[in-house]
């Protein structure tokens, strides 16, 4: 909802502006001598101030509705701008990410990019098997064929639900990586080894000072939280 009321700003800004415009045109000798009334001394001194100041608010009005027009056309504009929905395979974000993109139409900015995030994918080649795992996966299947049948033409990119917060640069480096190497073209081979595709990733020790510094910072917070 911030997102779209964000976007729609320029262009209520636009109707605002134009109807200040209109109450310019039609009332602005009224205001000029209303204000000439209230400020005789000013009128008397042959400066023609209250004149000055409502040019320069009638400069001000037209200089603002040029840089929204500009700005609107950097929105539809389709090689400057495109807005990348980022969702997961559950209802409540299917049905907002299908009513951002009908705003997103309405407006004129293109989109064709869809990112699904945390898609749970089983592990593989375990012998345990998770019952709630099993039902999650079911879940976020209908709703990733929704998706599917939606966007026929959009860029869908799946990211698999990861064992660790998204925190620190190595980690922002595999998200990314995972944003252009599909995880599930090589997820539904066989010969699909999770270590191997992930092998400029995986280094143990860091992640075990970075799971030290976030539990340092906890303790930190948490001791700020004791004091106030």
């Amino acid at each position: 909802g911030h997102t779209l009321r964000l976007l729609s700003f320029p262009s209520v800004l636009e109707k605002a502006l134009t109807k200040l415009d209109a109450l310019k045109n039609k009332f602005g000798g009224l205001f000029s001598n209303f204000a000439n009334a209230l400020n005789p001394q000013q009128q008397s001194g042959g400066s023609g101030g209250s004149g000055t100041d409502f040019s320069k608010l009638s400069d001000k009005l037209e200089e603002m509705k040029q840089s929204i027009v500009e700005i609107q056309k950097t929105f539809e504009n389709d090689d400057l701008t495109t807005f990348i929905c980022v969702c997961i395979p559950e209802f409540l974000s299917l049905y907002e990410t299908e009513r951002l993109v009908q705003k997103l139409a309405k407006f004129g900015i293109d989109t064709h990019n869809i990112v699904i995030n945390q898609v749970l994918f089983p592990e593989k080649n375990t012998k345990h098997e998770c019952s709630r795992c099993k039902a999650r996966v079911k879940m976020q299947a209908k709703y990733i064929e929704q998706f599917n049948d939606l966007y026929p033409d959009f860029h869908l990119t799946k990211i698999p639900l990861m064992s660790q917060e998204v925190r620190h640069l190595k980690k922002l480096k595999k998200f990314a990586f995972l944003l252009l190497n599909p995880y599930e073209e090589e997820y539904s081979k066989t010969e699909f080894d999770e270590t191997v595709f992930f092998k400029d990733f995986v280094d143990q020790e860091d992640d075990f000072e970075e799971d030290d510094n976030d539990q340092q910072n906890d303790a930190q917070t948490n001791e700020i939280q004791d004091i106030d």
